[in-house]
């Protein structure tokens, strides 16, 4: 009976990065994008599920910069080498159609195949355990995005440097409709508009007090601080690959392996590049693979052995599979510094 019904989205399969996008009627479409600036078509070459590609790009549920429409489209607000630009990509029948606006939108749609994972194997992929097999089976629409931006990916995720999810999504969405710009063409005629994040310079001036409101403490608004003062350098890294551009985020002051990982994830599409240093991740892998609650890194790199070369890939299906060890612990105290 499992395979005839859609499994409900957890808070695991979300985390895997799972964003259920309707089916409905085009009568979602704003009546704006009647007329988008420049429109793409592209056919993938295998099974496409656009709330699972790039359902990692969305910093949760009221992410200014993404948004999943009624009509099955899904909106992307973001700040590219050429300037800002929004992006709504569509499938059906067999199709992927990209429409673009703004300064960016050539760039947006030029990187629209990557962005949907055209860059991307799965057939690369051998399922080693029950667990994962059945997950793959059942998201075949599964491929891992290439973004082709850093600083996007690096903010957001050093925002959730040891903090509970809901603050991180929090910070940034306060951030970003504080110092971003509204999103260009039809995103800006929804009744909650879209953003583009603030660009590198206007994060360097974000006043110290503007970051406390936010809930972000010292330690991170330093480390994106150190970051977008050298923008220019990480961008760069796009061109690098994942070992070596992870190396040069590393050398950011406040950027170790756990958020490296999580940028070239998406910026660079890595297959391989499996987070480590999570509180989380160890035990849901453990528990998956082996039915150990308590394995920490050493152990979970070691259960993924057999999906060298695939190991991120392979952790996102454990996650989207909803096998999870129940909770024995309090949750994590959730500490608002702006109100102190």
């Amino acid at each position: 009976m499992a395979g005839r019904f859609p499994q409900r989205p957890t808070r695991t399969t979300v985390r895997g990065g799972h964003v259920g996008v309707p089916t409905g009627a085009a009568a979602g479409i704003p009546r704006q994008a009647a007329a988008p600036a420049r429109v793409r078509r592209w056919v993938p070459d295998g099974p496409l599920d656009l709330g699972l590609v790039l359902g990692p790009l969305r910093r949760g549920p009221a992410d200014p910069t993404f948004r999943a429409t009624p009509d099955g489209s899904v909106w992307r607000a973001c700040r590219t080498p050429a300037g800002p630009g929004t992006l709504r990509v569509r499938a059906y029948g067999g199709e992927v159609c990209g429409a673009a606006w703004g300064p960016g939108a050539e760039w947006l749609l030029d990187q629209l195949p990557e962005l949907l994972g055209a860059a991307d194997d799965p057939e690369a992929f051998v399922p080693r355990h029950r667990v994962v097999a059945l997950a793959r089976h059942r998201r075949p629409g599964l491929r891992l995005t290439r973004t082709g931006l850093v600083l996007e990916s690096l903010i957001p995720s050093v925002l959730e440097q040891k903090v509970t999810t809901d603050e991180a999504y929090r910070a940034w969405r306060l951030l970003v409709r504080r110092f971003g710009e509204p999103a260009p063409g039809p995103a800006g005629a929804f009744e909650r508009p879209m953003w583009v994040m603030p660009a590198a310079r206007t994060w360097a001036l974000i006043p110290s007090w503007e970051w406390h409101r936010a809930g972000v403490d010292d330690k991170r608004a330093s480390t994106i601080l150190w970051a977008v003062r050298v923008a220019a350098r990480l961008e760069q890294a796009v061109g690098m690959p994942a070992v070596e551009a992870r190396a040069r985020l590393e050398v950011v002051p406040g950027v170790g392996p756990w958020t490296s990982a999580e940028v070239v994830q998406r910026s660079h599409g890595a297959a391989d590049e499996v987070t480590v240093g999570d509180l989380h991740l160890p035990g849901i892998v453990g528990w998956a693979l082996a039915g150990d609650r308590h394995a920490d890194d050493t152990e979970m790199l070691r259960l993924l052995e057999p999906y060298a070369g695939q190991r991120h890939r392979a952790a996102r299906l454990i996650l989207l599979s909803g096998q999870v060890p129940a909770r024995r612990a309090p949750k994590m105290p959730r500490v608002d510094i702006g109100l102190l």
